[in-house]
């Protein structure tokens, strides 16, 4: 679980340098710079293939298997070291909280997009419409609004995922060989969606920049 690990450390620093550049001028690229990791937390988060984590355990724990569930692949991996990771064959295949989580993911991704293209924009530090001030300073807190909301739906997705995960761990009906946990996916998901979240809120509280 080492990425997770790392991209909290790096949360930590993102923290770390906002307390430190408090006072200084370029809050707003700063606040652009936390949702852009956010955003790259959020597209690596869509493509891990870590959001659900399975492991069969047979008699002979040298024939253990461990299964990653991902949004668009699955990966299997032997005692042994070796793995096998294929897309699946057919969308019937996808666990149906996968399912439900890839349109809101994608979603996500777009707002993001949409917001950075917009910042660049409306951000004073760039050289687009210089001389259009007023519009630049109200296009600034627009964008911290759809990073948010990026943010959220980032958050509320990997959310719900973690949920059927954890009910389903806790489901006696369940085999107990065949019980998920949250996969490294989830957890960058949520500090993405925060990393996103304060971005944005960020940038809705900065009208200049340099």
């Amino acid at each position: 679980m080492s990425l997770p690990v790392t991209y909290v450390a790096l949360f930590i620093s993102v923290i770390f340098f906002i307390l430190v550049l408090k006072t200084r001028k370029c809050q707003q690229l700063l606040a652009f710079v936390v949702a852009l990791i956010g955003f790259l937390g959020t597209v690596l988060t869509c493509a891990l293939p870590i959001w659900k984590v399975t492991a069969y355990v047979s008699g002979n724990i040298v024939t253990a298997q461990v299964l990653w569930e991902g949004l668009w692949v699955n990966c299997l991996l032997h005692s042994t070291g070796h793995r096998q990771c294929k897309a699946y064959d057919s969308l019937l295949a996808v666990p149906e909280d996968l399912q439900a989580a890839r349109a809101p993911m994608c979603i996500s991704i777009a707002v993001g997009v949409a917001a950075i293209f917009l910042s660049m924009l409306g951000a004073r530090c760039t050289n687009s419409y210089r001389n259009e001030n007023i519009t630049k300073a109200l296009m600034v807190p627009l964008v911290g609004i759809v990073f948010m909301a990026a943010g959220v739906l980032c958050i509320a997705t990997v959310s719900w995922s973690a949920h059927v995960t954890i009910t389903g761990f806790y489901n006696p009906l369940a085999t107990e060989g065949r019980r998920g946990e949250l996969g490294a996916a989830i957890y960058v998901g949520w500090v993405s969606g925060f990393l996103l979240f304060l971005g944005g809120g960020m940038l809705r509280r900065t009208y200049r920049c340099c």
